[in-house]
């Protein structure tokens, strides 16, 4: 078999295996990503928070909302929070959890390029470590509807493990061999731009690890 081939084949597998993980696998999404981030992960969603600036009025609209973590924590800083999540699996799971933390699921299962909001519904969208569907032109025309004028849009792309032992060495060439590094196909940055936002980058440090921010506003 030719390198290509090769190479086509296990991107195929990649995909197949990531699909599993957001679908029938969701229940170990949890797990695995505290696994794979040495317990890094929930702060790397936690650092969209201090960017979403409305607290206690506008909505706040998280899109592939995933097993709810940032839901909780949406709700527990002040801000009145709804999910978007194309995958049933990913919503029963949200849905438990927010019950058990004794909050009302306000949570929506829908594909990000059609969303199920009026126009100008939300003072911000946020989106913690989505695929390539948050720089896809379809998605960014529907962030830019259903967000008010000057809203924001806060995406987390990106969370870099810092420490040099072995097992973050291992760990970050997973995230390359199976394109957690990127790239994705487009300048995200410029995306957003070209979408009618004005997007900047924040690096925030943290201990041991790294994360990416991006800010755009609505124009």
């Amino acid at each position: 078999m030719s390198g290509g081939k090769l190479e086509s084949l296990w991107w195929r597998l990649v995909r197949f295996g990531f699909r599993l993980l957001y679908n029938e696998f969701a229940w170990t999404y949890d797990p695995v990503s505290w696994i794979v981030s040495l317990g890094q992960w929930r702060r790397w969603q936690q650092a969209s928070l201090p960017y979403l600036s409305t607290r206690g009025e506008g909505l706040i609209l998280e899109l592939a909302h995933g097993t709810g973590n940032l839901q909780i924590d949406l709700t527990e800083s002040g801000f009145r929070a709804v999910g978007l999540d194309l995958s049933p699996y990913m919503g029963r799971i949200a849905r438990r959890k927010l019950l058990r933390h004794g909050l009302v699921p306000r949570l929506v299962r829908g594909n990000a390029a059609h969303l199920p909001f009026p126009t100008g519904s939300f003072e911000a969208v946020v989106s913690t470590f989505p695929t390539e569907f948050i720089i896809r032109p379809d998605t960014l025309r529907e962030i830019h509807r259903v967000l008010r004028k000057g809203g924001r849009l806060v995406v987390v792309p990106n969370g870099i493990l810092r420490l040099t032992n072995p097992l973050s060495r291992f760990l970050e060439w997973l995230y390359q061999i199976t394109g957690q590094r990127g790239p994705w196909p487009g300048d995200p940055v410029q995306a957003f731009r070209e979408a009618g936002f004005s997007p900047e980058l924040h690096i925030e440090e943290l201990p041991g690890s790294q994360v990416w921010v991006i800010v755009a506003e609505r124009l």
